[in-house]
C-alpha cells in the first residue's frame, strides 16, 4: 500500500500533513489493544459531543453518521454515561499531555493512528492508554457486574480511552 498523504486544515491546525502508512484498524503496537474504534466511541457519546465538530473532513464520513455531537458547547448529557468526565484543554497543556502534532490530545492521536498514521509519539500514547487500566480494576472491585450506574464518571473516562466498561 503506498502511503497516503493527509493535509489538515481546521481550527487547531492549518497546513499540517501526515502520512497513512498502515491499513486502517490494523498493525497496531503489540501493547495497544483498544476495545472500541473511533467511530464506535463517537456513536456512544464521548467528550460532551464537542470534540470533533470542526475536523470532519479529515476522517471518514461514516464515523459521523450516528455520532453524538454538539457544535455549540460541551454537553455531558451526550456522553454515554451522561456525565462530564473531561478536563479542559488548558489542563491538558498544563500537565504536558499535548503533542504539537495532535493538539486535541489522545483521541486525535488515536483517530489518526487508527487510520494508519505512525508517529514518534506512538509509544508515549500507548503507555498513557495502558495506564487507564487501573480504572477497570476499581470498577471491578467496587461495582456489581453490569451495574452501569456505578462509577459513571470512571466508566465515561474509560470510554474516552477506547475501553468498553459495559463489559465489566
Amino acid at each position: 500500500m503506498p502511503p497516503q498523504r493527509i493535509e489538515v486544515n481546521d481550527r487547531m491546525q492549518t497546513g499540517y500533513c501526515y502520512l497513512l502508512t498502515e491499513p486502517a484498524g490494523r498493525n497496531f503496537h503489540p501493547d495497544f489493544e483498544p476495545e472500541l474504534t473511533p467511530r464506535q466511541m463517537l456513536e456512544l457519546g464521548v467528550f460532551g459531543g464537542r470534540y470533533m465538530t470542526d475536523c470532519r473532513d479529515e476522517f471518514p464520513t461514516s464515523w459521523f453518521k450516528r455520532a453524538k455531537l454538539c457544535n455549540e458547547r460541551h454537553d455531558g448529557e451526550l456522553n454515554l454515561f451522561g456525565v462530564n468526565a473531561s478536563q479542559p484543554l488548558s489542563e491538558w497543556h498544563r500537565k504536558g499531555w499535548i503533542c504539537a502534532d495532535d493538539p486535541r490530545g489522545w483521541f486525535q492521536w488515536y483517530c489518526r493512528y487508527y487510520l494508519g498514521r505512525r508517529s514518534p509519539d506512538d509509544q508515549r500514547q500507548v503507555k498513557r492508554w495502558r495506564a487507564m487500566r487501573r480504572h477497570i480494576a476499581q470498577i471491578r472491585n467496587n461495582c456489581r457486574p453490569g451495574d452501569l450506574q456505578c462509577r459513571r464518571k470512571q466508566r465515561q473516562a474509560l470510554l474516552h480511552w477506547a475501553y468498553d466498561s459495559r463489559q465489566i
